[in-house]
């Protein structure tokens, strides 16, 4: 790894930094192409450890790059990337249909424009998207007219299903009060959606194309068997902090009425929409006030997943990384939410849907993270609490 190349006659000195331990995981797991073996000569020392500042640049956002033009090049990379593997999963499943949830939020919405490109480049009429609305108690006029116009605007097929009465009748089948807004009551509602997206895909002979993304995937921010499962899933390996840029990007190569609604669509507040409305009608479950800020998550899953690096150096990383927008009790709080629900929740990623792989960090059962669904934190816990406590 070369830093620096500079020869000049100067009296001053040249410092950097290096982080031995990435490096060593880095040879560890690129294998690919790698040298011949050669042998070497080793000499031990001790080289003692000192509490010291870093004077490296930490990036708040691993996954964006801060240029924009290599920021515009690596959307269109990956907008590419997943539209591919779209359009080979349908050239495989000998299928010229599919079926998507929109929710007038993010994820679905970068789902939706996914396929629309890959459709575009099989040459099928993006009549043969299926755009489905799925309004039910907690859902919003801004978000399901977003969810309306999008659809329209982009010339796919648009379907209305509202879920409130079937729910209805789920909650007398099953015997829940209504009014107990619980995780049955949130559930509910996440997997009847599904249920209608399985079967209007197999009344179309179609897919039912996954809108879940990376960041929800590491905290478990999914109803297992709802919104979790999918016939393809190609955001299933992009983060939401880079979700946001993907769909800010393509607004930006839109027409006017399409970018006006994705600019829109980008300013709306993440949130499930599974319980019911404020008064005024706005939404009243925004997801990162009750998980934490996804700058936040995708921070510490880069370091983690990418890195291996420990809660520690995770955390003495954040600190450096966010100084002036979050507090070190802040970045602790949510680190520690980051590793309770990575552990506790890995049973949902151990049965996750296809999806293609768009960068350095993947969850995907299949390739890049093989890990025990009983797994336990308390080792990472115990060194979360004593940072607490120094």
């Amino acid at each position: 790894h070369i830093l620096a190349e500079q020869y000049q006659i100067s009296d001053r000195l040249q410092i950097t930094q290096i982080d031995v331990q990435k490096l060593a995981l880095e040879r560890i797991r690129m294998q690919s192409f790698g040298n011949e073996q050669l042998m070497y000569k080793r000499i031990t020392f001790n080289l003692d450890s000192a509490d010291a500042a870093l004077t490296r640049k930490i990036e708040k956002t691993p996954f964006v790059p801060d240029d924009m033009q290599s920021r515009q090049r690596r959307c269109e990379t990956i907008l590419n990337i997943q539209a591919l593997g779209l359009k080979k999963r349908l050239e495989s499943a000998h299928s010229t249909n599919v079926v998507i949830g929109i929710s007038g939020g993010l994820d679905s919405t970068l789902a939706l424009l996914v396929a629309v490109r890959a459709f575009d480049m099989l040459l099928i009429p993006r009549e043969r998207i299926l755009a489905v609305t799925m309004p039910g108690f907690g859902t919003t006029k801004r978000t399901k007219n977003n969810a309306t116009k999008l659809a329209v605007a982009l010339g796919v097929e648009l379907k209305t299903i509202s879920i409130e009465k079937a729910v209805r009748q789920h909650f007398k089948d099953i015997g829940h009060d209504p009014e107990i807004l619980d995780v049955t009551y949130e559930n509910s509602q996440a997997r009847e959606r599904t249920q209608v997206l399985m079967d209007l895909a197999n009344k179309h002979n179609a897919l039912v194309v996954g809108t879940g993304d990376l960041s929800e995937l590491a905290l478990g921010w999914a109803t297992y068997n709802g919104d979790h499962m999918s016939m393809y899933g190609v955001n299933s390996s992009v983060p939401k902090t880079l979700v946001k840029h993907l769909v800010g990007y393509v607004a930006s190569i839109s027409d006017r009425a399409v970018q006006k609604i994705l600019l829109d669509i980008v300013d709306t507040p993440v949130s499930p929409e599974l319980l019911p409305a404020s008064e005024d009608g706005s939404i009243s479950q925004v997801t990162e006030q009750l998980v934490g800020p996804y700058e936040l998550h995708d921070f510490f899953l880069y370091q983690v997943v990418r890195w291996g690096f420990s809660p520690k150096k995770v955390y003495r990383l954040a600190v450096q990384a966010f100084e002036g927008s979050y507090t070190s009790e802040t970045i602790l709080l949510w680190l520690k939410t980051f590793y309770k629900r990575f552990f506790s929740q890995q049973f949902k990623r151990s049965c996750l849907p296809d999806g293609p792989k768009v960068g350095s960090v993947s969850l995907s059962p299949r390739g890049d993270w093989r890990m025990s669904s009983d797994s336990s934190v308390a080792l990472w816990q115990a060194e979360l609490d004593e940072l607490e406590n120094l």
